[in-house]
């Protein structure tokens, strides 16, 4: 992408106005991934991308605008450098830049990830020189690019599951004069050809860790990685592997989400009324209002994976206020709804979802309502197990 010298001058003062405000926010305390920020220029991976517009459609669907240079090239070039997310493709379609619409809704597939976020989890990895480095999920190359300014080229590997994100992250790396290793690899199975490496960080979240990257890491070297599932229930953490092919480690704090490994998206579950249509007519009290996992605060987001881990197989959906549970592997749901300031739940199928909900939330009051960090993951094998004191264990679904 061919861009302007008065563009290229603009972009520096605004690469550096960006690691001023991190650091300042104190998102890049390590000097050396601040001086990368200052260089890597973020522009040449968003050549085009997607804004919310203020106003939903007539369907009450988000409508994304299209945002390029030729577009509106102040907004785009204000956009690339602002601490945020930027869409550059739904539902697994490649837009064209030269001609691009707007859409109206859709499951985001791709996106160039807030510079906050990208710096955090490179330095929450805890690389220094020396290291050999697995990325997955190379999305718009932005964040390799990071890697390899930080580390050099030559320990900086990263795959994406998706050949065409590849090849427009790949393009606009060589472009810059970032040569990491590339290959189009899906994340479940690591890169086999690079292994050993010191460290693997992943830019998607899986269910459970893959056994994979265990395999590929050295001993004493350390993953980190999002845990998340078909609840959206996301957990950080950050694993030091050790010589027998077990890893353990804590959960970080912080609500962070990123986009599902592709091959473990939930999957479709039909009409929630035809799962609650095989509902008892009679109810019973709920213990716990459902709002405890669904605010928009800190601690729902960590309930959330909690809860996950005793339904791994669970979704969730409101309809008309009437909050549905459904399990497509054991054929379990429930549904509640709110009577004069009292939540009623009805159950059906082998598995109580809600009473298994339930279960966690009163351990984790009972416990103090501890913070992520105070919570460890063990992997042994087929067997991973999030561990706290003052808690039952909780198991991931086997990977």
């Amino acid at each position: 992408m061919t861009v302007p010298a008065e563009s290229e001058t603009e972009a520096a003062r605004l690469r550096e106005s960006l690691a001023r405000s991190l650091t300042e926010a104190g998102s890049l305390a390590d000097p050396a991934w601040r001086q990368a920020v200052r260089t890597v220029p973020r522009h040449r991976f968003v050549p085009g991308f997607y804004l919310p517009a203020d106003q939903r459609d007539d369907r009450g669907l988000t409508v994304w605008e299209p945002v390029t240079a030729e577009l509106d090239h102040s907004r785009w070039l204000a956009a690339a450098y602002s601490d945020a997310t930027l869409i550059t493709q739904f539902d697994g379609d490649e837009p064209d830049w030269k001609q691009p619409a707007a859409r109206h809704g859709g499951a985001p597939t791709s996106s160039s990830t807030l510079p906050s976020l990208v710096v955090r989890m490179w330095a929450d990895a805890d690389i220094t020189e020396g290291h050999t480095v697995l990325e997955l999920g190379t999305g718009s190359g932005y964040s390799t690019a990071l890697a390899c300014e930080r580390l050099g080229s030559d320990a900086v590997t990263s795959i994406e599951v998706d050949g065409r994100r590849l090849e427009t992250a790949a393009a606009a790396l060589y472009d810059c004069g970032y040569t990491p290793t590339l290959a189009v690899a899906d994340g479940l199975y690591g890169y086999w050809p690079e292994a050993p490496v010191d460290r693997i960080v992943a830019a998607c979240s899986f269910r459970a860790v893959p056994p994979a990257l265990t395999a590929q890491t050295r001993p004493g070297g350390k993953i980190l990685l999002t845990l998340s599932g078909w609840l959206y229930g996301y957990a950080r953490v950050l694993l030091t592997v050790n010589g027998d092919g077990t890893a353990e480690g804590p959960l970080l704090g912080g609500t962070v989400s990123f986009m599902s490994a592709r091959t473990q998206a939930a999957p479709a579950f039909g009409n929630p009324a035809h799962w609650a249509a095989g509902l008892p007519t009679t109810a019973r009290p709920a213990l716990h209002s459902p709002e405890r996992i669904t605010a928009a605060t800190e601690e729902a987001f960590h309930l959330r994976f909690l809860t996950q881990c005793a339904v791994p197989d669970v979704q969730m959906v409101t309809v008309d206020e009437v909050v549905h549970l459904v399990d497509v592997v054991t054929g379990s749901a429930a549904s509640l709804t709110a009577r004069d300031g009292r939540w009623q739940v009805r159950e059906s199928g082998p598995f109580r979802l809600w009473d298994r909900v339930e279960t966690v939330l009163t351990a984790y009051d009972t416990a103090g309502r501890p913070g992520p960090e105070t919570f460890r993951l063990h992997v042994h094998g087929n067997e991973q197990h999030v561990h706290h004191p003052r808690m039952p264990m909780l198991s991931l679904p086997r990977p």
